[in-house]
This record gives structure tokens, sequence and C-alpha cells, in this order.
């Protein structure tokens, strides 16, 4: 069986690659970098440089790319939620950047929709915002969010991903939502490709988007995007820079370095030039040949399913169905990951399944995919 090659770097430290069919997820460590963003970043390495020049310089090549007004590079998807939130709260009144995360005599409430709450959209409160809930988990109604909208709001968060239940379009949210005079915030950490919708959010009427950064547009995995309105970007530059306030900020701990600044912006321009159709056909070869390898166990059905279907990119699918009699989901997980290398797959889904993003599935690892799995459906008497 093909071995994976242990980098140095790990081999001193006692760590073994594996293979990730999971997706962009951060305990993996979200993408790889491509070298032309690897060199970027060692030629970042050798110069000091005015970061508040770096920032705004980079934040420039972000806006472009989002169809902004303005952009910033930030420490990742999370520091961006966090950011965004301080900056609805405080604008650029340095009193108020200053004073949090007390925010007393600021509008502090973030809303959002019921069923798009998730593990990550704490990070709206750490500034010292309150989220507060809106809608119903079996939908939402315009005059629910109308109702919701106080002089306490400071914002309103909406989460788009995978398996996340939506409220109202964007459009509309927007909409009701700039009627009240208050901001939106777009959460699309993980949301390219397609590139389409770096700009999408923007154009449906978002102030804020932010997207991760070591996820499908292959930068740095401490590195983010947060785009939008100037004044609003604007104000997480004071939150985040700190260019006039003898204080450090809220978000002092999440500075980027000028290593990953250089390497975010350099892997943005790299995925602009991206031809998506060869990405697509690349990821789909590779979930055929799963699906392939896989045909004609009893009870066990492969489905190639994409986007449409709340996937990430193009992925096999493999559905258990009444007649299968062999090791459950959770075995066959289980023996993938103590095999060697370790294979990590993606699970739950509409039911219990095994979900295998091809994403960051590297040439000729899906031979190796199908053979552990092959040899755990099929094993030899």
């Amino acid at each position: 069986m093909t071995q994976k090659r242990v980098p140095e770097a790990y081999a001193r430290l006692g760590i073994k690659p594996i293979i990730n069919a999971q997706s962009w997820v951060t305990a993996l460590g979200g993408s790889l970098m491509r070298p032309e963003v690897l060199q970027a970043m060692n030629e970042a390495a050798t110069a000091f440089v005015d970061m508040t020049e770096l920032n705004l310089a980079a934040g420039k090549v972000v806006a472009r790319a989002c169809g902004a007004e303005a952009g910033l590079v930030t420490a990742g998807a999370s520091a961006s939620q966090t950011i965004a939130a301080a900056s609805c709260m405080t604008g650029t009144d340095e009193a108020k950047v200053e004073q949090l995360p007390d925010t007393t005599g600021m509008k502090d409430q973030i809303l959002i929709f019921k069923g798009e709450r998730n593990r990550y959209d704490m990070a709206f409160e750490v500034p010292g915002g309150r989220l507060v809930e809106w809608g119903m988990l079996g939908g939402a109604k315009p005059y629910q969010l109308e109702a919701a909208i106080t002089d306490r709001t400071a914002a309103i968060a909406t989460i788009f991903g995978p398996f996340i239940r939506r409220g109202l379009p964007l459009p509309e949210l927007c909409a009701i939502a700039h009627r009240r005079g208050v901001p939106v915030i777009v959460d699309a950490a993980a949301e390219v490709p397609p590139m389409e919708n770096l700009t999408k959010f923007i154009k449906q009427g978002a102030d804020l988007v932010l997207f991760s950064g070591g996820k499908g547009i292959g930068g740095p995995q401490n590195a983010g995007l947060l785009a939008g309105r100037k004044d609003l970007i604007d104000a997480a530059i004071a939150n985040s820079l700190n260019l006039h306030s003898p204080r450090a900020g809220i978000a002092r701990g999440m500075k980027v370095s000028k290593e990953s600044m250089v390497g975010m912006v350099t892997a943005l321009e790299l995925f602009l030039e991206t031809d998506e159709q060869s990405l697509l056909a690349g990821w789909r070869n590779k979930a055929e040949y799963i699906q392939g390898r896989l045909r004609g166990i009893p009870g066990l059905r492969v489905a190639i399913e994409g986007p449409d279907a709340n996937r990430q990119g193009v992925q096999p699918v493999i559905y258990f169905d009444s007649g299968y009699a062999g090791p459950s989901p959770a075995e066959i997980r289980k023996r993938l990951l103590v095999g060697d290398p370790p294979i990590h797959v993606g699970g739950g889904g509409y039911r219990d399944e095994i979900n295998m993003a091809m994403v960051n599935v590297q040439d000729g690892e899906e031979k190796i995919i199908a053979d552990r799995l092959l040899a755990i459906l099929k094993p030899k008497r």
C-alpha cells in the first residue's frame, strides 16, 4: 500500500500525516498552500515593513476581490466575526473602541436566526456583544425579524454553510435591516469556491462579509477576510490596528503577521485565477473512482453529490440501506482512523452516512481510500 511521505518537520515531533477526506476543517489543518504562497511568505519574512501600510494595502486587494468598498485581512474567520461585531457596536468612536468589552451605553445586541445557531457564533459575543435569537426552527417570517429589532440592535448576523437552516433570503433580510438602519454581517467562512460567492453577498446587500482564508482560498490557516462598507471597515481597523488609540483594542490578540498577510493576499490573487471547471472535474474524477470501486456491495449505495446537495465540492457519499449487513458506519470510521495512514472522513449529513470531501484529497489518495474501504467492507476470506 502506498505510504504518505512524512515531512521532516513532523517526523521530529513524532507526528504522521493523514489523508484528509473530511474537508477544510480547522482540526485537520485547513488546506494546503501552493508553492507560490509559501514563496511569498518566505520573502515577506526577510524585511521589516510598516504594518499599518501593509494592512491597508492588503485590504485594497480584499476589497477588489469581494466587490466591496473596503477590506481587511484578519486572523481567520472567527477573528472576523469578533471584529465585525465590535465594529457595528463602536463605529469609529475611539472612546467606545477603548471601552470594549464593556458595552454600557452602546447598541450591543446581534440578532441571529434561531436555525443558524452553530458552535462558532460565540465569536460575535467576544467583544461584549449579546446574541439574540429570532424566528423559529421551522422557519422565519419577515414580521418576526421586524419585531426582534430594537434600539439595542447593533447588527444582524446571518450564517451560510452546509445543512444550516436558512431564515429569510438575504436580499429580503437586508432590506428589512436597512429600513431600520441596522447593518447585516454575513458569515460565509467556507462558502468559496465557487468564486462568485466572494462578491455575491455584497451584491445582495450585506454590509460586512467574512471568509476563512485557510479553506477553499488556500491561504494560511490563521488568516481570513473581512469586506464591506468603508465606514464599517474603518471601524474594524480602529478595533484591530488601533492606529490612533493609546490602548490596545479588543482584537489586539488577533493580529496578523506580515508573512500571513502577504501569503493571504497571494493566495487570494491565485484563487481568482483558478480554472474552477478543471478544479471541479478533478474532484469529480476522484469521487467517481471511489464510487466505482465500491459498486456492487449489498445494501450499500454510493452517490455523487455536489453543492446543490449541501456538499462542499463534489463528494462520494455512502448510504447504508436496509439490506446492509456489514460493519456500522461508526466502526468503518474507526477502522479508517487506526490504519496507516489514518483516513479522516465526514459523517452526519442527512442521516447516518459516510461522506468524503475531495477538496483536500491529493492525487493518488483516492486509490488508498478505496483500497481501505474495500478491505473493511469486503474482507478477504
